[in-house]
Order: C-alpha cells, then sequence, then structure tokens
C-alpha cells in the first residue's frame, strides 16, 4: 500500500516491519529446531542403538517443552512483558544448542532438548502476540505472515546446515571440525539465531497493550505514534484501556463456555491448531531426510530434497503474505485444504508400490520405482506448496488476533500449546507408524485430515481480515 493510499508516509511501515521482523526471528528459532535434527535422527539412532519409538521421543521430546513455554508464555508476557520474555526464549536456546551439540547420552540429549523446547514454546506465543499488538490492522495479516516466514526460513537455513555439515563430513555420523561429529555441529549452530533474536529482542519497543496495562499511557502513546503511524494515538491508547480493563484478570475462567466447558471461539482456535498439525507437515521437515532414504534415495539425494522442499516452503510463504490481506484468511485456508488433500493423497497413491529388495550388503531394503518415487516428491511438494500459501502463516495470523482482548494472551497459549502437543503426537509417532503400517497408510491418514480440515472452516471459521483487535469477540 503506498503512501498516498493512506494519506501517511512510509516511514512508520518500514518501522513497525523492523520491529515485526526481530520478533518474528523468535518464529525462526522455532523453525531451526523443528528441523535441525531431521540430518541428525539416523546418526543419533546409530550413535545411541535407539529403536523407531525410542528415536520418535528423543526427536518429539523437545514438543514437550514447547507446549509448556506455549502454556506459561502469556501469563509471564502479561506479568514481565514481552521482551523480557523474549530474552528468557533466548538465553534457553543457547543452553540447550550446547547441551545437545555437547550430549553423551540420548537421556541428557532429551533433557536438552526439552529446555530448548520451552525456549521455543516462549517465542512461538510471544512472537505472533507482539506483532499482532503492535502492528496497524490494514497491514497485520502481512506482518502477521512473517511469523510463518522466519519458521520456514529457519527450516531452510536448518536442513541446509544440515546438508552442508554431513556433506562437508562425508557423512552426519563422521567427525568434523574439533573431532566432533557432523551431527553434533548441527545443533551447535543454533547458538547463532539465538544470539542474534536475544540482542534483537533488546532493540524493540515493548508493545503498547502491555504499556497500558501497567499505566504508562505516555509510553505506549509515544510507541504508537512513532512506530505504527497512528494518526490519534491518546484515543487509540484510550481505546485499547477500555478493553484491557476487561484483560486484567484474564485467566483460564475465561476462556469458559457452552461448549464442553469452553467458549465456542477457542473451539475454533483449537481445531485450526490441531488440523495444522496433524495434515502431517512436520512429518516433512522432522523425517523427510530419513522417509526418502527408506524408499531408496542416496543420503546425499535426500538432503538436497529435503533443501528443495525448504526452499519451496519458503517461496510460497510469499505469496501467502501478499494475499492474506487482500483476499482474507477463511479463502486461504479454504484453497489450501484442498491442495493439501490432492497433494498427499499423490504422496500416499505413491508410496503403496514400496516393494521390499536385497541390496549388495544382503540386507532387506525397501525401494521404490523411479516413476512412483516421482510421483511422491511431486505429491509431497504439492502438499508443501499448499500448506505454505495457507495454513502454515494463517494459522498464527488468525491465534494472534482473532480472541477478544480481554482472555487473548491467555486463549493463545492454550491454542499454541495444543499446537506443539499435536506436533508431539506426529512426529512421536510417525516413525513408528511408518513401520508398522507403511508410508501409505500415514500419508493417507494425513490426506483425511486435510480433507476435513476444508469442511471445518467452512462451517465454523469466521474472517478476520480488517478488524482492529478491539473489535474482536
Amino acid at each position: 500500500m503506498t503512501a498516498s493510499e493512506t494519506g501517511r508516509t512510509d516511514v512508520p511501515l518500514m518501522r513497525v516491519l523492523g520491529v515485526s521482523t526481530a520478533a518474528a526471528v523468535g518464529g525462526f528459532l522455532f523453525g531451526f529446531d523443528s528441523s535441525v535434527v531431521n540430518g541428525a535422527v539416523d546418526a543419533i539412532q546409530g550413535e545411541f542403538g535407539l529403536s523407531d519409538l525410542v528415536t520418535g521421543v528423543a526427536v518429539a521430546i523437545a514438543l514437550v517443552g514447547c507446549a509448556l513455554g506455549a502454556w506459561f508464555a502469556g501469563g509471564l508476557a502479561d506479568r514481565w512483558g514481552r521482551k523480557k520474555v523474549m530474552l528468557l526464549g533466548s538465553a534457553l536456546f543457547i543452553a540447550s544448542s550446547i547441551g545437545a551439540g555437547l550430549t553423551q547420552t540420548v537421556w541428557d540429549l532429551m533433557l536438552w532438548r526439552l529446555i530448548g523446547g520451552l525456549g521455543i514454546g516462549i517465542a512461538s506465543v510471544i512472537a505472533p502476540a507482539y506483532i499482532a499488538e503492535i502492528a496497524p490492522a490494514r497491514f497485520r495479516g502481512a506482518l502477521g505472515s512473517m511469523q510463518q516466514l522466519a519458521i520456514t526460513l529457519g527450516i531452510f537455513a536448518a536442513l541446509l546446515s544440515d546438508a552442508v555439515l554431513a556433506d562437508s563430513a562425508g557423512a552426519a555420523a563422521n567427525t568434523l571440525w574439533l573431532d566432533i561429529e557432523a551431527w553434533r555441529w548441527m545443533f551447535l549452530v543454533g547458538v547463532v539465531p539465538a544470539v542474534v533474536y536475544g540482542v534483537l529482542s533488546l532493540t524493540i519497543p515493548e508493545s503498547p497493550r502491555y504499556l497500558v496495562v501497567r499505566g504508562r499511557d505516555g509510553e505506549a502513546s509515544r510507541i504508537l505514534a512513532h512506530v505504527t503511524g497512528e494518526p490519534d494515538p491518546d484515543g487509540r491508547v484510550a481505546e485499547i484501556r477500555r478493553t484491557v480493563k476487561l484483560e486484567s484478570a484474564a485467566s483460564m475462567r475465561d476462556l469458559a463456555g457452552p461448549a464442553f466447558g469452553l467458549h465456542p471461539l477457542v473451539w475454533v482456535g483449537i481445531w485450526l491448531a490441531v488440523f495444522q498439525q496433524f495434515v502431517g507437515i512436520n512429518a516433512i521437515f522432522y523425517y523427510s531426510t530419513t522417509l526418502w532414504q527408506s524408499v531408496g534415495f542416496s543420503e546425499s539425494a535426500s538432503f538436497v530434497t529435503s533443501v528443495i522442499t525448504a526452499v519451496i516452503n519458503v517461496v510460497m510463504t510469499f505469496v501467502a503474505i501478499g494475499f492474506v490481506d487482500r483476499v482474507g484468511r477463511r479463502l486461504l485456508l479454504l484453497f489450501g485444504s484442498v491442495g493439501m488433500f490432492v497433494g498427499l493423497v499423490l504422496a500416499s497413491v505413491a508410496f503403496t508400490q514400496v516393494y521390499d529388495a536385497v541390496d549388495d550388503s544382503g540386507d532387506t531394503v525397501s525401494r521404490l520405482p523411479t516413476s512412483w518415487g516421482v510421483l511422491a516428491l511431486i505429491g509431497a511438494n504439492l502438499f508443501v506448496i499448499a500448506f505454505a500459501a495457507s495454513w502454515g502463516p494463517v494459522m498464527w495470523v488468525m491465534l494472534g488476533e482473532m480472541f477478544p482482548n480481554r482472555y487473548r494472551a491467555v486463549a493463545l497459549g492454550l491454542c499454541t500449546a495444543v499446537n506443539w502437543l499435536s506436533n508431539f503426537t506426529i512426529s512421536l509417532l510417525f516413525p513408528a507408524a511408518m513401520g508398522w503400517v507403511g508410508p501409505a497408510f500415514v500419508y493417507g491418514f494425513f490426506a483425511l485430515c486435510a480433507g476435513i480440515s476444508f469442511f471445518y472452516v467452512r462451517a465454523k471459521v469466521p474472517e478476520t481480515k480488517g478488524m482492529e483487535l478491539e473489535e474482536m469477540g
């Protein structure tokens, strides 16, 4: 949108873009942590002699921490402020990256990943909440989508660094610099973005809504005028104050309603959080390298395929950012559900052709005929295209803006915790399910969830495009 269209200079837009970008680095950590384990899974399993189920626990344990971090983040942010909670998330992830990289047993690996998960869970709540609170309504969808863009960039950075490190060492299990295995360096490099996140969180202003709650109206007014270009900052502060009076004592009791004990709008947020994970997106980004190797791809080809998928994920998130404030949240979700369903069905059909073969060492291995392998790749990448252009960013946008001020922080924390628990469930069970029923059935289940999500959005999800936060509810 140009200056002539808004009647304002572009300077406030650049300022709000800058602070939103800084907050969204928390999403980068989210994506990095989600996918850095991708390249290390097989090496970890071999290093510690783990079964498929225990491997799933080692991968997914971080998500328990994420759920806990998300659950407590809203309350901490209301007491300490958004900036201090961002710093806490940064510190936890720094500790986790170092601890996981230097781990000596699978048990302390799980502990460090759990600690890192706490930091990522905190960041996953604070980033969309802060952006929703600082962004003008006309830009909020695009700026809110930056959370998902940062997640996709984090995924890409993790998979690319995994591929580079594994290639430099010859394999993820081989030693690299300082006589440390490549898979350990995959975790150690996470210190860099965590430090950047901590430094950036010191440079951004506090949320105006938090300042109003603390009685710092003058400071909130200056931030609204300077950062967002609000033409009547004192009027907006008064409007925020009217709504935060209801928010000041927010608790789980405020979410109560007739629908199984919760307000219907809270259930909408919960189901959006569940569907976003039960379509299987993180089965792709946590286990894609292992998946492609399991059907006959070489380790090198599997890493390259994973990086290409991550690039597609980033590019299509830009598409979502361009359309979310034009066509609306609801329509993007509906189109995304259709695209995900088609892609997952194609992948599921292709995986029905997996067969057992004997390799040169006499071991029985799974293989996929070349033509069906191409179809599986097309289906998986079509799924990622549809997800990245819709459900990936739009769910976070909606969770950041769809709840009334009086219980936004609590509801966002609950729904984000549900999202992490759903992620945990899929990530924990995926390796074992691949062995129990095979990839065709697993991807068929994901397709079923994508199909159901279409009908749920059409029946239950409201449109929030263009509404100020004070108008919600």
